[in-house]
């Protein structure tokens, strides 16, 4: 951490950049929040550790409209996303400046939630100079020790890999995390007889809230005006009555971003509700690969995704009726 802070005031002192996008410290130990640092004595207040878990490639889309350049921090998992967006088009290359910053897994507070361990004062084993192979949480309870691994986000456990696909220079080492399959979730769910699926997705998505913020969060859902905003009919709500509604912001928003989705998880990290977000991306990401051979978003930042690239040997669109 210590060394990003130092890079980016000499950044800021010699003008190659305006302003730093990362993240500093919230009014609880597990909850960093993204910011923007324009001089040398605001930095003092960054943080980098194992809970940012944020990904900052969105904001920069509005950081791209400012004078002069962005110096942006971003893990292995967000540059997939920044290459996405300059592949439509929605941030300018030119305007920033994007240091890699190691990673080692994120972390998820309410994974500890799930072990039991309420009331945390402090946690300490999160940051990057350490080994990240434990925490030792202080709660006024008294004092726990967990495995670094054990308390990561779902996503750095099918983790894409520790290489950044886009960056002016990178700081601080990644490492693998992957555990397990990516796909694995899924392939549960393709399991389950029709019934069976609708009353585990309508029993997930009635905890939905419509706060948004799984939209909000999405590198992907970039529309300048999205259409659930529209006055000129219901999906402006936001916690409706109506069971279709709340299916149809989330099986639309699915459709919207499929084939461009890098499955970054911000969708399932940000929700209230914990829901299970991703599994719908991925769903579609599985059926992309199976039909149209192998294919990550924002891998570059040139190629053009299958779904928006025709060729004679594409699958016919009565593949899924057949399919079942």
């Amino acid at each position: 951490m210590q060394e990003l802070i130092a890079r980016a005031k000499e950044l800021l002192a010699d003008g190659t950049v305006a302003r730093v996008l990362g993240w500093k410290a919230g009014d609880l130990p597990y909850n960093p929040e993204a910011a923007y640092f324009e001089t040398a004595e605001s930095l003092d207040e960054f943080v980098y550790n194992g809970f940012c878990g944020q990904n900052l490639s969105k904001m920069m889309i509005e950081a791209s409209k400012l004078e002069g350049k962005t110096l942006v921090c971003l893990k292995p998992c967000d540059t997939y996303s920044f290459n996405q967006l300059i592949k439509e088009h929605r941030v300018d290359r030119e305007k920033a400046y994007i240091i890699g910053v190691g990673c080692k897994g994120k972390l998820d507070v309410e994974m500890l939630r799930k072990m039991g361990i309420k009331g945390i004062q402090s946690i300490s084993g999160a940051e990057l100079t350490d080994d990240c192979e434990t925490l030792n949480v202080s709660t006024i309870y008294g004092d726990k020790t967990v495995a670094y691994k054990d308390a990561m986000l779902e996503r750095c456990h099918v983790c894409k890999g520790k290489e950044h696909m886009i960056y002016d220079e990178i700081i601080g080492e990644s490492k693998d995390t992957k555990d397990a399959d990516r796909f694995a979730e899924v392939e549960k769910i393709e399991k389950m007889s029709p019934e069976e699926r609708f009353a585990f997705f309508q029993k997930e998505l009635s905890k939905c809230i419509r706060c948004n913020a799984c939209r909000n969060a999405c590198p992907a859902c970039s529309c300048r005006k999205c259409v659930f905003d529209s006055t000129k009919f219901d999906s402006a709500q936001k916690a409706n009555v109506d069971s279709f509604e709340e299916k149809m912001f989330h099986i639309i928003r699915a459709f919207h971003v499929a084939g461009r989705c890098t499955d970054c998880g911000e969708c399932s990290r940000v929700c209230p509700q914990g829901i299970p977000l991703h599994l719908f991306n991925r769903k579609f990401i599985k059926d992309i690969d199976t039909f149209y051979g192998e294919y990550q978003a924002g891998a570059d930042a040139e190629s053009k995704g299958p779904l928006t690239s025709f060729t004679f040997d594409d699958v016919e669109p009565g593949v899924v009726a057949e399919r079942g």
